[in-house]
């Protein structure tokens, strides 16, 4: 029965080997070329950028845009630096991306690439000579890069052969060494280190178990003064008002008064309800449930959100906490006039999320609420900074990966 088993002749077997061997050297060295012409850019960017943020402290508050600008183009940079070493050179497995990482990343791939380049350089001025010595042997003229008494005889061909053959393949390799060298430093810098990750996430884990039980009865402790304060005082006072006007021979506007405070009973609950878990993540998603909280907050919140699809149900909880803690700061605490908040994905699969407002400034990022906040992005591999100089404006940026 014939079956999917196909022996190919020996020397058919060899022609293959061959081309796939040919044909993995030309994209290796389509990659190193490539690589040369990227790390230029790269180089002109780490320079760019030195300046740019030496220059953000003089600038105020345009300095969060430069910062701004300078951590997009490392990330930018980077991702393509990813999908060149993944197109030309093999899988590459990297950690989440974040700016200092980028920005050391392309402050030490441009040796490679320089590298590469002058290996190129070689390669194509090996070639260069020995076509130019063989095609004068051979023609008998005088055009030859390396000539003895101004002609090319033959035993000048059969000394330089030996060199320029050994010179040669050392360069025909060295493209391919480039390749993987590239592949190996993007690991290197940009991948996951299994060892020091774990011992680190032992670490944190370790040192954050405590704080993360604080932080869960901190929570706890708010939620019952928000029931005790808020529902339970109005829930009170809505027996006492049907008590009165049981006893009353006209209870009408007991009644009215008893009707309203059992709507604001029913309005509190639903805000603490919404601040325990807003359950329009689960129907609507992250946009309409910022939408939600924005026309609810007592400060004018300008929003601008260019997510094209939902990411996971952990990230958008995250980010929505981010946003309600940071507004309701800038208007209990900053005395904020408006708030300003963009939901935007990042190059590397990241949402980030930057909550601006015109407060007074001041906030501590080792308050309950911000604190709280950094260990629920943390969990999640994600970053939360906090920029809150006394005067403001205070800008409060998280950033977590989509998958």
């Amino acid at each position: 029965m014939p079956g999917n088993h196909v022996e190919y002749p020996p020397e058919q077997a060899d022609r293959i080997s061959v081309s796939s061997l040919i044909g993995r050297w030309l994209l290796a060295l389509s990659g190193v070329l490539l690589g040369g012409f990227t790390s230029v850019a790269g180089l002109l960017y780490i320079a760019v950028a030195s300046v740019a943020l030496v220059s953000v402290h003089v600038l105020g508050r345009r300095g969060e845009l430069v910062r701004a600008a300078v951590a997009e183009g490392a990330l930018t940079l980077t991702a393509l630096e990813i999908r060149r070493i993944i197109r030309f050179h093999g899988r590459l497995r990297t950690d989440a991306l974040t700016s200092r990482r980028c920005r050391t990343y392309l402050g030490m791939r441009w040796a490679i690439g320089l590298l590469g380049i002058g290996v190129i350089l070689l390669l194509v001025l090996c070639l260069a000579v020995a076509g130019s010595m063989l095609s004068a042997w051979l023609l008998n003229g005088g055009w030859g890069l390396i000539e003895s008494s101004n002609r090319v005889d033959a035993l000048l061909v059969a000394s330089a052969a030996l060199p320029g053959i050994l010179l040669t393949f050392v360069a025909a390799v060295g493209v391919v060494g480039v390749g993987s060298l590239d592949r190996w430093f993007g690991t290197r810098v940009l991948g996951p280190q299994s060892d020091r990750l774990l011992r680190h996430r032992v670490a944190e884990l370790t040192s954050s178990r405590d704080r993360v039980v604080d932080a869960i009865d901190d929570e706890r402790r708010r939620i019952e003064r928000d029931l005790h304060d808020g529902v339970q005082q109005q829930l009170v006072a809505l027996g006492m008002l049907i008590g009165q006007a049981r006893r009353a021979d006209e209870p009408g506007e007991l009644l009215d008064r008893a009707r309203a405070t059992a709507q604001e009973a029913i309005g509190e609950l639903r805000e603490v309800a919404n601040r325990v878990y807003p359950i329009a993540l689960d129907h609507s998603g992250l946009h309409q449930a910022l939408e939600t909280m924005a026309e609810r907050a007592t400060v004018p919140v300008r929003m601008t959100y260019e997510l094209k699809e939902r990411v996971r149900p952990a990230v958008e909880t995250a980010l929505y906490f981010v946003v309600a803690e940071a507004v309701t700061n800038a208007a209990k605490h900053a005395s904020a006039q408006v708030v300003n908040v963009a939901v935007t994905r990042q190059k590397v699969e990241r949402v980030r999320v930057v909550v601006t407002d015109d407060g007074a400034g001041g906030a501590d990022p080792s308050g309950t609420g911000l604190s709280g906040l950094a260990r629920r992005v943390a969990a999640l591999d994600g970053t939360l900074t906090v920029d809150s100089p006394v005067g403001g404006p205070t800008v409060v940026t998280a950033s977590v990966p989509c998958g």
